[in-house]
């Protein structure tokens, strides 16, 4: 029987995966987009992000199953509804491999050293150059052989780098709160809200705040590979959560004290544009020594997220296959290894390509975020779905107070969704739609596959619905968050809460048992807890 993973571990995988590139940039961006008030900007995405991280914990202990956050919505609402939910999170997980690639290059490509000049031309106007294109590649294909011999492997290496990864911010906090720290930077420079409440919002997307936190799904998705998972996916997800809520709070806090007052005072919080933010204010407090360390980390951060990233990816589509919408190859597990060695090489190549495409950190962040949120809001829908059709159902871990904080859950998702602003909005819902085309024609190629196209119809309705309601204001809404300004900031935020209420009843309603659902009531009774 394979090696299970055990608690320290898989805390020690998520937290490796979710301290990445994220606070390499994020307090540089979130600090430009809304001066000090970004430190309430991760706060709130770190609320957003950790109350839909509970109820997929329900989730996760009733189906311990590899790639679950893949599968669920489907168990309650059919094929159509799981398949979008996720190809939505598939799309989100396949493009941070890249991108944690990307920022690693990035960094090296800033390298101080007279030893490292040949890394200056992998950079050119903030865009990874050909030649750079070639060490990402080299960078990925490292990140997937490191998953695919074993799961033994994987969390002997990321225990290990994971405990560099948290002690590299814990020192950057420690020190330029010692060096250099200036309070009055909380509130010169217009106020502690320089550029107004709506910023806060932006940033928690713009700024790549919910990227930062998204990999708590490492843990959902390992399922039963994870010993006793009845208490360890809650506390594995708890733990590092916690852990990294702090670290990014206390670094944001950290980046607005130590950036120099005078040249605060010369070009404002919109003029602060590190290029590698902490490693630029700890030469500017001739701290060198600390900034070898952070170059040195950003090439370690984003290397260990990558690692980690290509098991949960891979498992993600070998996930999407049980519906069959998508060669059923691409789920086959290596029967020495139990890894699933073919979606991780398709993932390399799209990797690849993708990487090719988009040559920058900071504009894909924005489009993670917005389409991994829109796989999110499936999970609340689909738990109350689920205490409705099968009440009596074993729940290892039940979320108290789920009648609220499911409906909360949803709606920070949403407006989450729409302060990620036109026309980002609409650019990802195209995205995910042309994953679509993938269902139809497996779908009519199947017997009865028109009927059963038809009936699926009914499952995913509301979340159709959503992303009409939620393309429309993001059109018409106020101009904080790049619409017409037909309706003023913040009287939009009452209007996507209303038109996402109701299809979040709706979603509660049309779900129903179907052939999905018999699937999941068989890992249901599998669970011996």
């Amino acid at each position: 029987m394979p090696r299970k993973i055990s608690l320290f571990s898989i805390v020690m995988l998520t937290l490796s995966s979710i301290i990445g590139s994220g606070w390499l940039f994020g307090s540089g961006m979130a600090a430009q987009i809304a001066g000090p008030a970004a430190i309430i900007s991760w706060i709130l995405g770190g609320v957003i992000i950790g109350i839909i991280a509970l109820n997929y914990i329900e989730l996760g202990t009733m189906f311990p199953t590899t790639g679950g956050m893949s599968q669920y919505a489907s168990f309650s609402h059919g094929p159509l509804l799981g398949f979008v939910a996720g190809w939505a999170n598939w799309i989100s997980l396949l493009t941070i491999i890249p991108i944690e690639a990307v920022a690693a290059v990035q960094y090296m490509s800033s390298w101080p050293w007279s030893w490292a000049n040949w890394t200056r031309s992998f950079i050119t106007n903030g865009n990874i150059t050909d030649r750079g294109l070639v060490i990402v590649f080299l960078f990925m294909a490292a990140f997937t052989l490191l998953n695919f011999w074993s799961v033994k492997l994987l969390t002997s290496f990321t225990s290990l780098i994971a405990i560099f990864k948290m002690a590299v911010p814990i020192l950057t906090i420690g020190i330029l709160m010692l060096s250099g720290f200036n309070t009055g930077n909380f509130h010169s420079a217009a106020g502690f809200m320089p550029y107004g409440s709506s910023t806060i919002f932006t940033a928690t997307t713009a700024a790549g705040i919910i990227f930062s936190y998204n990999a708590f799904q490492t843990t959902i998705n390992m399922g039963d590979e994870i010993e006793h998972p009845e208490k360890n996916i809650f506390w594995g997800i708890v733990i590092s959560f916690g852990i990294s809520i702090v670290i990014y709070t206390l670094l944001q806090v950290a980046f607005i004290g130590s950036v120099p007052t005078a040249k605060l005072t010369a070009a404002g919080w919109h003029g602060i544009n590190f290029q590698s933010p902490f490693a630029d204010i700890a030469l500017l407090l001739n701290l060198s020594w600390l900034a070898d360390i952070l170059y040195i980390e950003a090439f370690v951060s984003p290397f260990g997220t990558g690692v980690s990233f290509v098991a949960t990816t891979s498992r993600a589509l070998a996930a999407m296959t049980t519906t069959r919408h998508l060669p059923t190859f691409l789920g086959r597990l290596s029967q020495k290894y139990q890894t699933p060695r073919t979606s991780m090489i398709v993932n390399l190549f799209l990797g690849i390509l993708m990487a090719a495409c988009f040559r920058n950190w900071s504009a894909l962040s924005n489009v993670i975020s917005t389409s991994t949120l829109i796989a999110y809001i499936t999970g609340p829908v689909t738990l109350m779905t689920f205490r409705k059709l099968a009440p009596d159902w074993q729940r290892p871990f039940r979320l108290q107070a789920a009648r609220l904080l499911a409906p909360t859950a949803y709606l920070l998702g949403c407006l989450a969704i729409y302060w990620a602003k036109w026309p980002t909005t609409i650019e990802v819902f195209g995205v995910i739609g042309l994953g679509l085309i993938f269902y139809v024609i497996y779908e009519i190629r199947r017997p009865m596959g028109v009927t059963r196209l038809m009936a699926s119809l009914k499952g995913a309705r509301w979340l159709v619905l959503e992303l009409l309601w939620l393309t429309i204001m993001s059109l018409i809404g106020s101009h904080q968050f790049g619409g017409n300004g037909w309706l003023p900031y913040p009287s939009d935020f009452g209007l996507v809460i209303l038109g996402s209420l109701g299809c979040y009843y709706l979603g509660i309603h049309d779900g129903y048992f179907g052939l999905e659902t018999k699937t999941a009531q068989e890992l249901n009774q599998k669970n011996n807890y």
